[in-house]
């Protein structure tokens, strides 16, 4: 009996990342010097002082069984502190604050607690494509909302039809913006709370690269300044990026707890919570956030950024500088689909961006840089970007 895939995975938009991957592997194969600039994964390592923590807390017998379901207190009244210190914000460690095992498990997962078959989701594009997905798989209708370049990459609220407004149950927004490295002012959040006021809907605002600023007086938002923004909202945050822990799978989800009770049901059902030591190690990367090493991680990432925007400018290409994230969001040159753009610098210059395609179709025409490579090589690959001919 041949094996039939269950129906919502039909309902997924396709993955159009393979094919490029397909490309890079057979280059890679082939022997030539692939530049990567595809993969959102830090190129240095964790910094030593969490490694030492976590070395030091996987002895300890204490963290051998299985962790607390819903966050070590230790890890979730430090994230509390952190929020308080960085926001201005209080908010209550064990009814507001949730572990989640990285940001992307909380993203996949929420859908499952607040929507209901056949409601509506509003779903940014360009987009992580977890939201969407995530929406599909609670049997959501994804309301697609397109990020545009003329509205600074940020939603036109008042384009969503009433009648879909009234249908929806969760709102997806992520500022800084992943692929756009755009930031949202405090007056978008505000907006965004008023409509979950007026319509009744749940705010999920993705903060995973909220630490990820290039300058200094520039630090971005969270929705929960917004006054009544814990009645509507909440706000995912992840060490992922900020302390160059992706590997380590670790977050926390703060905001409304009628909601971070639901999502923490469902994940009592699903998972059995993040290793402690991870946990521990967590403390101590948040409790040292603003130390000269994490200072150091966004030096190193304002560096690449300042080598590579003026050089795909030259180039071609048109960047607005990104004010945030480790990602360059890139106008493709002369007219070019992304996907055309993308394997012809795989083709002819073995380099490696992601087609802004495959973050939802309003990424057309655009393809993302990631800062994860050395400044020698981001040098090479605009070098070897200046031979083609657009």
């Amino acid at each position: 009996m041949p094996f039939k895939k269950a129906s919502r995975l039909e309902a997924l938009p396709p993955y159009l990342f393979i094919e490029i991957d397909h490309k890079k592997r057979a280059a890679i194969a082939a022997g030539r010097d692939v530049i990567d600039f595809g993969v959102g994964d830090p190129d240095r390592p964790t910094p030593k002082f969490i490694i030492d923590r976590m070395a030091e807390a996987i002895y300890d017998p204490a963290n051998h069984p299985y962790p607390h379901d819903a966050g070590a207190p230790e890890f979730k009244s430090t994230a509390a502190d952190w929020f308080a210190r960085r926001f201005g914000v209080k908010v209550d460690p064990d009814r507001e604050v949730l572990t989640l095992i990285g940001t992307k498990e909380g993203l996949g997962h929420l859908p499952l607690a607040v929507v209901n078959p056949g409601d509506r989701t509003l779903v940014p594009q360009p987009g992580y494509p977890v939201y969407q997905s995530a929406s599909i798989f609670a049997g959501g209708r994804p309301h697609i909302m397109p990020l545009t370049e003329e509205n600074r990459f940020v939603p036109d609220l008042d384009a969503i039809p009433e009648g879909i407004l009234k249908e929806t149950s969760l709102l997806f927004v992520n500022y800084p913006n992943n692929p756009t490295g755009a930031v949202a002012d405090l007056a978008f959040y505000e907006r965004c709370v008023a409509l979950a006021r007026e319509y009744d809907f749940v705010i999920c605002s993705d903060a995973a690269y909220c630490e990820m600023s290039f300058e200094d007086g520039d630090r971005p938002h969270s929705v929960l300044e917004v006054p009544g923004a814990g009645e509507v909202a909440v706000e995912l945050h992840s060490l992922s990026k900020t302390f160059n822990m992706t590997g380590w799978r670790l977050g926390f989800a703060v905001g409304n707890p009628e909601v971070l009770a639901a999502l923490a049901k469902i994940k009592g059902n699903m998972d059995s919570g993040q290793f402690n030591a991870i946990q521990q190690a967590g403390v101590t990367a948040l409790r040292n956030i603003d130390g000269p090493e994490i200072a150091g991680i966004r030096d190193l990432y304002r560096q690449r950024r300042d080598l590579l925007v003026p050089g795909l400018n030259r180039l071609g290409f048109e960047v607005r500088t990104p004010r945030a994230t480790f990602y360059v969001w890139a106008r493709c040159p002369n007219g070019l689909d992304s996907m055309t753009c993308a394997a012809r610098m795989l083709d002819e210059a073995a380099i490696v961006a992601v087609p802004g395609v495959g973050f939802g179709a309003a990424g057309e025409g655009y393809v993302r840089f990631a800062l994860t490579i050395e400044a020698e090589r981001v040098a090479e690959a605009l070098d070897r970007l200046a031979g083609l001919q657009w």
